[in-house]
């Protein structure tokens, strides 16, 4: 089962070394024309050494949790290369969520259906993606379903195939909710779980860091990918209020 499980991952994913994404399945003739002729976007690069560590796993793993502060550029760099997968037809969809706890006021203030009030939580992700794929890729992915955002409250019972997930805001998942959202995931699927455990809004032990206890105690094959202050990228104010509130 192992092994066939690597060869899988070998056929879906890119080697380090290699710059292009292997084509696992034919292309979508419902696809227009558009989205062949889009522009060809700049290779993402790593501006830290662990964000290079964290491209090399996004390369090779089925599965990366990514830890660390605001300004490392934990979704960006996920969002980024979850366009670059599907703009190569790598994968099929790209899933986006993130749990249901509000800093401030709750989605029961925003107008519209559950999955109306929760987009505007998705936005940092798919204004990332959008930029990455050109506004007229990116309408249609979403026109056809191909990106979707699918909140906490509606994902039990669903499966994803040929996917790359990203749950954003791990830290503020229960246990009950990671153990579902983990168990979700089916075959030729890349998974991103990011979070920062000092910015946990919940009451009760977060998800995110029983993930990360079973993992490390378990020895489970799932790369964690720890980011510090010193990796803050997104600006000197950035860094200069991380650091003031951390100490």
């Amino acid at each position: 089962m192992a092994k066939n499980r690597e060869k899988r991952r070998d056929k879906f994913f890119r080697n380090q070394d290699e710059s292009k994404v292997v084509q696992l399945f034919k292309k979508s003739q419902s696809i227009k024309k558009k989205f062949e002729t889009e522009r060809t976007p700049p290779p993402i690069l790593a501006l830290t050494s662990k964000q290079a560590e964290y491209l090399g796993h996004l390369r090779t793993s089925e599965q990366v949790f990514v830890l660390g502060p605001a300004g490392t550029g934990k979704t960006w760099m996920a969002a980024t290369y979850a366009a670059d997968l599907y703009r190569n037809r790598s994968i099929e969809k790209i899933i986006i969520t993130r749990p249901n706890v509000p800093c401030g006021r709750s989605l029961g203030f925003f107008p519209g259906s559950l999955e109306e009030k929760f987009a505007p939580w998705a936005f940092p992700i798919t204004d990332a993606i959008r930029d990455r794929l050109g506004p007229a890729v990116y309408d249609v992915a979403v026109k056809n379903g191909d990106i979707e955002v699918v909140p906490f409250e509606v994902m039990r019972g669903r499966s994803w195939k040929r996917s790359f997930i990203l749950l954003d805001e791990a830290q503020n998942t229960t246990i009950a909710e990671i153990k579902m959202f983990l168990t979700r995931i089916g075959e030729d699927c890349l998974t991103v779980v990011n979070g920062d455990i000092m910015q946990c809004d919940l009451e009760n032990d977060s998800g995110l860091r029983k993930a990360i206890d079973l993992v490390r105690q378990r020895n489970l094959p799932v790369p964690v990918v720890e980011f510090s202050l010193e990796d803050i990228v997104r600006s000197g104010v950035c860094a200069m209020w991380v650091r003031a509130f951390e100490s």
